[in-house]
């Protein structure tokens, strides 16, 4: 069993990004000016979400772009690629034959920003938080295979698992094993308010709710990543038109999430010389998740036939003007073993095909369904791609939809999980780019949504056995046969596949590593040049 870190075999060039400006070499300068970051993401202190800067409570896109540049982890994704390297730690491995211990050594002299002394202590106690906490909205699940961590010394941290886990190493380069300080996080409860106290490349200097944030360099930073700015502020927008406007007057210098397909084409065609829009394939997902404890949605042949009707193409060119492609299977393109089952198992749109499978079902029609979405958490365009699947459905004369838009993030997720919604929307930017991480979130034993479906095979067997397996192209088999059980059972249905945009001033470089192959924004790449 070879013990380095796994590579896994993506797509050629995922990373490679196809459309940049001047102004996008490779070197920059630092002018101790603020690069300002704009951004629709949204943070708020609520009942329901106290702590929203803290590791164990945040499981999305927008936390995990805080936390990715704020705190440590032991392992690190690279400027490009897929293969985890040492971060706070000098050295990982795998320390028995089996794959269920493994073992890092910590680099030297770690801090954290508030100048404590970081060691295998505060890793253990990280990990130990996380479990203990359990928070429904944070990312725990990633690490319940662990069984107890050892630290025999100051410098040694031994995770222990319960099961072989050959994706291990790619989960202790995520924010679900960010370190925190064991002096200042409480063991058993959520870090309120807007306060970080990490060892990651930055600080947390300031935080104004739906204002700003800004971050600095931190002093006491010892890890790999070279910092191409000593600034970032990030600058919250309500909406990507205003977002926009700040971008082309020079009052912002970066903008990412989210922009409206609109935008992006119009960016992509602009003449303007000040502004330049930078695209790199992506693996984020959108799909719609049924709830199987429903009377109507349990019935196998309703969901078939929903699948049947869906036309992805037309979503992808009519709401998302071809800024997404359509997507047959919840491993996407670009990811090792993604296969097309559903395409295979429905073929293209079909309304008759439909209207066979309930009539074989002796099922009425039509089927009165309710389709719940955010209008909070994933852009703009998320309302017209709900009102476009209402009318694919309602023109089938199959099904009559009733819309229920959702604007509270926190209240739309605990609903899901707690089965309140027929059907609902969400999307997903992958953890670490391996199969496993679409498909074991969603239909393993401990899988975020708390899905109504289970399937045995897949949970007691298959995801086992793909983990086992340190070659992940020998995963092929097993990650093919769960894609044709989720077409079969259709637990979930897939929408489509994202691509990564970011726009920036023309002054700006570093944008085309800016975005990693889990979505997640690298301020450190950032840097102040000259333009083109």
């Amino acid at each position: 069993m070879n013990r380095k870190l796994l590579a896994l075999p993506m797509v050629v060039g995922l990373m490679t990004p196809v459309l940049a400006a001047c102004g996008s070499g490779s070197g920059s300068g630092d002018d101790g000016k603020a690069i300002v970051f704009g951004t629709t993401d949204e943070f708020h202190i609520t009942p329901q979400a106290p702590a929203p800067l803290d590791p164990v409570t945040g499981y999305d896109i927008q936390s995990w772009n805080v936390f990715y540049n704020t705190f440590q982890t032991l392992l690190r994704y690279p400027r490009s690629g897929t293969d985890p390297e040492p971060e706070a730690a000098k050295e990982c491995h795998f320390a028995d034959g089996l794959g269920e211990q493994y073992r890092c050594t910590l680099r030297d002299g770690l801090e954290f920003s508030n100048g404590h002394a970081l060691t295998s202590k505060d890793v253990k106690f990280s990990i130990d938080r996380m479990l203990a906490i359990k928070d429904e909205n944070g990312p725990y699940s990633l690490l319940t295979n662990v069984d107890k961590v050892e630290t025999p010394d100051d410098a040694t941290v031994v995770f222990h698992l319960k099961d072989p886990d050959a994706t291990f190493p790619y989960k202790l380069a995520t924010p679900a094993a960010a370190i925190v300080d064991s002096e200042v996080y409480d063991p058993k409860k959520q870090h309120a308010g807007f306060d970080i106290v990490g060892s990651g490349p930055y600080q947390l200097d300031s935080f104004k709710e739906g204002d700003s944030a800004v971050f600095t360099k931190n002093p006491h930073y010892k890890g790999t990543i070279k910092l191409n700015n000593s600034k970032i502020e990030l600058k919250f927008f309500k909406n990507s038109t205003d977002m926009e406007k700040a971008l082309k007057a020079g009052d912002i210098d970066v903008m990412n999430r989210t922009m409206t397909p609109d935008q992006l084409n119009s960016l992509n065609i602009s003449t303007d010389s000040n502004v330049k829009l930078t695209e790199t394939a992506g693996t984020e997902i959108r799909y719609l998740v049924f709830n199987t404890a429903d009377p109507v949605v349990k019935q196998k042949a309703v969901r078939e036939a929903f699948a049947q009707i869906v036309d992805r193409q037309a979503i992808t060119r009519d709401v998302y003007k071809r800024t997404t492609e359509p997507l047959y299977s919840m491993v996407p393109a670009g990811i090792t073993a993604h296969a097309t089952s559903f395409y295979n198992s429905y073929g293209e749109p079909s309304v008759p095909k439909a209207r066979k499978t309930l009539k074989e079902a002796n099922i009425t029609t039509p089927v009165e369904l309710t389709l719940s979405y955010t209008t909070e958490h994933y852009g703009e365009a998320t309302k017209q791609e709900f009102e476009l699947l209402k009318k694919q459905l309602d023109a089938s004369g199959l099904f009559k939809i009733k819309l229920q838009p959702v604007a509270d993030w926190h209240t739309y997720t605990d609903a899901g999980r707690k089965h309140q919604y027929q059907v609902y929307g969400m999307g997903w930017f992958p953890d670490f780019p391996d199969p496993d991480n679409y498909v074991a979130p969603f239909l393993g034993k401990d899988n975020f949504l708390e899905l109504a479906y289970a399937n045995p095979l897949i949970q007691g067997q298959l995801i086992n056995s793909t983990r086992q397996k340190t070659q992940r192209s020998a995963t092929f088999p097993d990650f093919t046969q769960m894609q044709n059980i989720i077409a079969s059972d259709v637990p979930m249905l897939p929408l489509w596949q994202g691509k990564q945009y970011l726009a920036a001033r023309s002054d700006i470089t570093g944008t085309e590593w800016t975005l990693n192959a889990s979505s997640t924004t690298q301020f450190w790449e950032l840097g102040r040049g000259v333009t083109g």
